[in-house]
């Protein structure tokens, strides 16, 4: 029989109305909504980051092929299209890779990396300067070209009005697709006209196009900048033949396979006129600013830890304060500091699984209620998201839960060790 478990079992059921009965209520207390707010904290951030990287990925694709000489990221230099190469991009599922040594460190041989899928679409594009205008409103844009089939599958999920790029046999388009901020500035809706200005050489070419589709991305700099149009149309433009694109796109089946691929593709396939980049390194600005989200996380965490810690101390501190005539009695008869120091352990493992599963209910609730509703708001122009995102992290939410058990439960055998120091023949002649 477990001596320990049965007395603490004793006091957990019989406490009555007494003062550590409050204390141990406000104990759980503390514990639910310390985990209540570990749990929408992580989910919320989980889904922040997934949500926004999701939209860069959709604009941009993963990976990027362009011409090494481009020296920004949007400078439109021409090098030709090579269908065997955009097949063998196509093709590209699960590799092992080693990236080969570093001319500086030739010795040192990196490790051969595992990919879980390869590359899902390859698709070429262009990217031009131009300015929009009604002969009333300015507004300098960057025009992006991609295949009208190609931009039915990349900007449905942004469409809010209207349609895709579409284009009639072989002829290029005179389709554009513009951001709801250029269009509410520019006082323009789907089936309006609008003028592209582009400069070229020094020299001045224009374009009338037909809005067919407003999107919205949420990402303010996106919507800003730019406006989608077929790439045919910016050939024409640049004067370039059909054969020549200023980059591909290419769209991975597991995100995490991203920079590895991107490796491969540059080092094993791409011609040594070409480089490769994931959109993870080529706008790291937005990726830093996401990976700091993650120490608002640990510092909400950490703090939550500690106010359930201080709660669980204080309460074990005057449980056994409470009950020091019992351990002068357990020790009279026998019975040794850990044995008595189990009690109250065992006692606060109690509560603290208690408040802990109430946590774990209310902030999955709130985080499914969110989810289905949406009822908690954003700025979008703050945020880049209408309301506060939730995506469920299991796996972080398994760690924070041991984590906050084995934390709390660790620190609790310090102050328990106060019953060592009562004296049984004192604590007999007191009471």
């Amino acid at each position: 029989m477990n001596v320990s478990k049965f007395i603490a079992d004793r006091i957990l059921t019989g406490r009555g109305k007494s003062f550590s009965s409050l204390i141990v209520k406000i104990a759980i207390g503390a514990i639910a909504l310390s985990m209540m707010v570990m749990i929408i904290t992580t989910n919320v951030i989980t889904g922040f980051k997934n949500e926004i990287s999701e939209k860069v990925f959709d604009f941009w694709g993963h990976i990027q092929i362009t011409d090494g000489n481009s020296g920004d990221a949007f400078e439109a230099v021409a090098f030709l299209r090579d269908e065997d190469l955009l097949d063998s991009l196509r093709n590209i599922s699960s590799i092992s890779y080693a990236r080969p040594p570093r001319v500086s460190q030739p010795d040192v041989i990196n490790p051969i990396m595992e990919t879980k899928g390869g590359i899902t679409a390859a698709a070429p594009y262009i990217v031009v300067n131009g300015i929009l205008n009604d002969n009333k409103i300015f507004e300098g844009m960057l025009l992006r070209g991609i295949e009208p089939l190609y931009s039915d599958n990349r900007m449905s999920r942004f469409l809010i009005e209207g349609r895709s790029l579409q284009r009639e046999g072989e002829k290029a388009s005179r389709d554009i697709l513009i951001s709801k901020t250029t269009a509410s500035r520019m006082q323009k809706k789907v089936g309006d006209r609008i003028i592209v200005n582009f400069i070229l050489d020094q020299e001045a070419q224009k374009k009338a196009f037909k809005v067919v589709g407003i999107y919205k991305t949420g990402l303010v700099e996106y919507d800003k900048r730019f406006a989608i149009v077929d790439i045919a149309t910016l050939q024409e433009v640049l004067g370039w033949q059909e054969n020549q694109i200023s980059g591909i796109e290419l769209s991975v089946e597991h995100l995490e396979d991203m920079d590895i691929l991107s490796d491969f593709i540059y080092f094993e396939l791409l011609p040594g006129n070409l480089y490769s980049e994931s959109i993870r390194k080529k706008f790291f600005q937005i990726f830093e600013w996401l990976e700091l989200q993650d120490i608002n996380e640990y510092i909400i965490i950490i703090l939550m830890i500690l106010v359930a810690l201080i709660n669980m101390i204080t309460g074990i501190l005057i449980f056994v304060l409470e009950r020091t005539k019992m351990v002068g009695l357990l020790k009279a008869f026998g019975a040794q500091n850990w044995t008595i120091r189990k009690i109250f352990l065992y006692h606060a493992a109690r509560i603290l699984v208690l408040g802990m599963l109430i946590g774990n209910i209310l902030g999955l609730f709130i985080c499914i209620v969110q989810k289905q509703t949406g009822i908690l708001k954003l700025s979008e122009e703050y945020y880049y998201l209408s309301q506060v995102p939730i995506q469920f992290d299991m796996e972080s939410m398994l760690w924070i839960n041991v984590g906050t058990l084995a934390t709390v439960l660790v620190c609790l055998i310090i102050p328990s060790n106060i019953v060592s120091n009562i004296s049984p023949i004192k604590t007999i002649q007191y009471n």
